[in-house]
């Protein structure tokens, strides 16, 4: 189970959402002892914008690595400030290395941002969002370089159809690759999709990136809360 910890949220949407390294650590360590095996941040400025550069990514990652001995992954989201650079040169220029950096494939320079990292060492999660980047992805050369494939689904109540046909694309494309697929919803979509991937045996996620309530729409206080009720299901 990866914890997704804060997103491109703010404070305003959770009072634990995590907008400094500090707090990010603090609810890693909770993540952890609710029973996640994997990390995912977006790391930020220090007025609050999800970012790439070094000096930023080499903040968070640290104070993760810290205090958890677990895989740290980060975003290359296209809305990440870069300090002037290009996200594939944003991402040379990291000092301190995530262990797995995820690269929305229906953005613009994906494939570029992708090859910064697997140049860099760090392993490439291929975010896929819709049947068309997921062909688009299957369709390309970079199956064979994608250390996991993250099916993403949007917020919506009714994305179970669509969770099926994208992991048996991917399924099908990867023939007999080992290649772990993790399956996450967002909003609406997120503790149906959970089910989903428990259901068919893939990997899964939760966290306040994707979601801010239980599966009942009850209150939660942190990322270990939701890990907790996902641990139940």
């Amino acid at each position: 189970m990866q914890a997704c910890l804060n997103g491109a949220r703010s404070s305003d949407e959770h009072p634990v959402i995590a907008v400094t390294p500090e707090a990010c650590a603090a609810e890693a360590v909770a993540a952890v002892e609710a029973g996640a095996d994997d990390l995912h941040i977006h790391p930020r400025t220090a007025d609050g914008r999800d970012s790439l550069v070094a000096d930023d990514v080499a903040r968070w990652v640290g104070a993760v690595r810290a205090v958890c001995d677990l895989p740290v992954g980060v975003t290359t989201g296209a809305w990440a400030w870069c300090g002037g650079l290009s996200a594939p040169q944003a991402v040379r220029s990291w000092s301190v290395l995530p262990d797995h950096a995820s690269v929305n494939w229906h953005e613009r320079e994906s494939e570029q941002i992708a090859e910064a990292l697997v140049e860099r060492g760090v392993r490439m999660h291929a975010g896929l969002w819709t049947e068309e980047s997921t062909r688009r992805w299957a369709d390309s050369p970079w199956p064979e370089r994608t250390a996991c494939v993250l099916l993403e689904l949007s917020d919506s109540p009714d994305q179970t159809e669509l969770a099926r046909r994208l992991v048996d694309l991917v399924v099908e494309r990867l023939g007999d690759r080992e290649v772990p697929i993790l399956l996450h919803g967002e909003g609406l979509s997120a503790w149906p999709v959970l089910d989903c991937a428990v259901a068919w045996g893939v990997q899964a996620r939760i966290g306040l990136e994707d979601v801010l309530v239980g599966p009942d729409d009850e209150e939660v206080g942190g990322n270990a809360d939701l890990l907790h009720l996902a641990a139940r299901r």
